[in-house]
């Protein structure tokens, strides 16, 4: 685990916001912290998530961090049973193939084998239920958002022209990668402590403690929980102050506070680029697929599975060249094309998929990839590097539907925030 700070030495120097004083409940019992449209969330829903989000980003979940978790946690949670709700009202049904799958692109992104997953979190005691519930949960939600959207939500050509045109207009223009840690200031009689506890906690950034970990755990913004990343940004998309430093500020540099509406920022700059100027690896490869009789259940290959794999890799042992894959995939029934065309190394995904693709030579075999329905085995046929044009069609095609997912998103958290009877203890 990653070092941090002392939670409880900062927790208990300053009192910025009375949920960072919160004493949790005695380990063990089980008290209520919110009521949904008459659905209860208990402490233990939220202990539980929070030290799933601690593990994922490095933080030892002890009492102190979990305290600290617990109020963002916990909106989370409400609006998750709000999305739930809406869910089991339109009749969105999650096909248990889907968290299969999803689990396994958890496992592959993080080289877990398949299975693995469950025993990692069980010896961190948190229950696999709860990831089980937050996956069935975004599922859903995402069929609804496609539901609601339902035609309007493919772009049309205008709307892919209009998008285009503004992807060349960015050319040329810096971008900035931010993160940030914001520190709320409610009432005016606390600004003097907000700036002091601001400033220890760049005290402790600059002798080495990770921003992701220190983000998660002190700041109040949306990003806490993505530990503070803003991604790639342009100064016009920041508050002019924050946008008045990120300017002169060097890559790896970490700011005083600065004083915006609401309360203080510490940002990060982690990397500026100018559009359009960056340079792409692309690849092309041939690749030779086996189908399962069966697919994968619960994580775990099974005999007809593993004796599949066994028999594509000795197979794939006496193919020499791209053309060899090729011929091998047709005797394997062409299921999916030996050559899927060239492909961008960056948007290559799951990123453990990426790294194997990387590291081949040409000519070169990766190791079996093994998928709920199949195996296959990939030959890189040639790497060049080349200037980054525009994305392609479908790739813009995928960023105005994601943006219009996202929206909606936020528009009928929104309603449902509205329209329900939410209770806090």
């Amino acid at each position: 685990m990653k070092q941090i700070i002392c939670a409880a030495l900062v927790l208990a120097s300053f009192e910025l916001a009375p949920a960072w004083a919160q004493t949790p409940p005695a380990p063990g019992s089980t008290s209520i912290v919110a009521v949904v449209n008459g659905e209860v969330i208990t402490n233990q829903d939220v202990d539980a998530r929070a030290r799933l989000i601690a593990v994922s980003t490095g933080i030892t979940p002890t009492p102190q961090v979990l305290a600290r978790l617990s109020p963002q946690i916990t909106q989370q949670l409400i609006d998750q049973t709000l999305q739930l709700q809406e869910i089991n009202h339109r009749n969105v049904t999650v096909a248990e193939s889907d968290i299969v799958a999803a689990i396994a692109h958890i496992e592959q992104g993080n080289n877990l084998a398949p299975g693995a997953l469950r025993a990692h979190l069980a010896a961190i005691g948190i229950p696999f239920d709860t990831l089980i519930a937050q996956l069935r949960t975004e599922l859903g939600w995402q069929a609804v958002l496609h539901q609601v959207l339902g035609a309007g939500l493919q772009p049309t050509p205008g709307d892919m022209n209009a998008e285009k045109a503004a992807l060349k207009a960015e050319i040329g223009s810096t971008q900035y990668h931010i993160s940030e840690i914001f520190i709320p200031v409610t009432d005016p009689a606390d600004d003097a402590s907000a700036q002091s506890f601001a400033n220890t906690v760049i005290g402790q950034l600059r002798t080495g403690a990770p921003f992701p970990v220190i983000a998660a755990q002190f700041s109040q913004a949306p990003t806490a929980l993505q530990g503070g990343d803003l991604g790639f940004v342009e100064l016009s998309q920041l508050d002019s102050a924050v946008s008045a430093i990120v300017a002169v500020m060097p890559a790896g540099a970490i700011s005083n506070p600065i004083r915006v509406p609401g309360g203080y920022d510490i940002v990060q700059l982690q990397a500026t680029h100018q559009v359009g100027t960056e340079t792409q690896t692309m690849l092309t490869i041939a690749q030779a697929f086996a189908p399962f009789p069966a697919p994968i259940t619960n994580g775990t290959v099974g005999p007809d599975q593993a004796a599949i794999i066994n028999k594509l890799i000795q197979t794939s042992q006496s193919a020499h060249s791209c053309a060899d894959m090729t011929a091998e995939n047709a005797a394997l029934g062409n299921v999916r094309p030996s050559n899927p065309g060239p492909i961008n190394l960056a948007t290559v995904s799951p990123p453990a998929f990426q790294q194997i693709l990387g590291s081949l030579a040409p000519g070169q075999l990766s190791r079996p990839l093994v998928e709920q329905d199949g195996v296959s085995i990939v030959m890189l046929c040639s790497r060049q590097t080349q200037a980054a044009g525009l994305p392609s069609d479908d790739q813009i095609a995928n960023m105005i539907i994601e943006h219009r997912v996202a929206l909606e998103s936020q528009q009928l958290l929104d309603v449902l925030r509205h329209r329900s009877i939410i209770t806090r203890d």
